[in-house]
């Protein structure tokens, strides 16, 4: 018999969009977009150090019993959707819910969904944090999951660029500085083997946005808030002190596809950066 999860609304949670941290994240995600630097914009990604307090909340509408029955959890895919552009500076209250429960192969797909709304009660920004807890079964399906994105494959007719980013060793420890996210696989080598992995890694968020910055260089764009949607699904951890590559193609004309790997392995698959006109 399945076990149902009752997924309430939590918030609303505090915060805006500070222009210091904004600068700090740039700095750790290696944003060189002139408007970002100069305190005019704010990048496409910077939303998500807001939703970790949220996050929690969402997950704590799936029961004990369920998590006594999890071997382990990946963040398997993120999906930013910005209605607007975003003012440094500017308040932002988050809500958080569970949106969608699915099962798969490896276990269950938990979707958390974020609405971020400004002093006008207007949406600015949707999340949607998809979470994997391998081994879990028997957990009945719940609500629908966000738009797809995977990656077309007549878009590899269509390549647009290339960029290469180094990750530095301590990027992590920047990153952590401002997303809060101090998850010990990121700095320890025994938490990362626990994880099932032989590397340290950056968070995947820090890799989202990095990919989204070399994004917006291979299109040509450097005003961030042209970004409507910003996608991605996390393939396997980026170690740190490597070189990670950013492959772009077009979809259409304001829609591209992305991938992202190191030397040996794929890290980012099914990207999507899509632009409003």
């Amino acid at each position: 018999m399945s076990e149902t999860v009752i997924a309430g609304r939590h918030g609303p949670f505090g915060g805006h969009l500070d222009p210091t941290m904004i600068a700090r994240y740039a700095a750790a995600t290696g944003d060189r977009t002139a408007s970002v630097l100069d305190g005019r914009a704010t990048p496409s990604v910077f939303p998500v150090v807001l939703v970790f307090t949220p996050n929690e909340a969402a997950r704590s509408d799936l029961p004990e019993s369920v998590w006594e029955r999890v071997r382990g959890g990946v963040h398997g895919a993120h999906d930013i959707v910005v209605h607007r552009p975003l003012i440094p500076g500017e308040p932002l209250q988050t809500w958080s819910q569970i949106s969608a429960v699915r099962t798969s192969r490896s276990g269950t797909q938990v979707v958390m969904r974020f609405e971020q709304v400004d002093v006008d009660g207007a949406i600015a920004v949707e999340q949607w944090w998809t979470m994997v807890l391998l081994g879990l079964h028997g957990i009945a399906d719940l609500g629908s999951t966000p738009a797809e994105h995977r990656f077309p494959d007549d878009a590899r007719a269509r390549p647009v660029g290339s960029a290469v980013h180094h990750i530095d060793g301590d990027v992590a420890q920047r990153y952590a500085e401002v997303s809060g996210d101090w998850s010990a696989h990121h700095f320890d080598i025994a938490a990362a083997r626990a994880a099932g992995f032989d590397f340290v890694f950056t968070h995947g968020l820090c890799t989202m946005a990095i990919c989204a910055h070399r994004m917006l260089e291979l299109v040509g764009i450097d005003d961030p808030g042209r970004v409507r949607r910003i996608a991605a699904r996390f393939a396997t951890p980026t170690p740190l002190d490597c070189d990670l590559t950013v492959n772009a193609f077009a979809i259409s004309e304001n829609s591209y596809a992305f991938e992202a790997h190191t030397d040996s392995t794929t890290t980012i698959t099914h990207g999507r950066l899509e632009l409003r006109s």
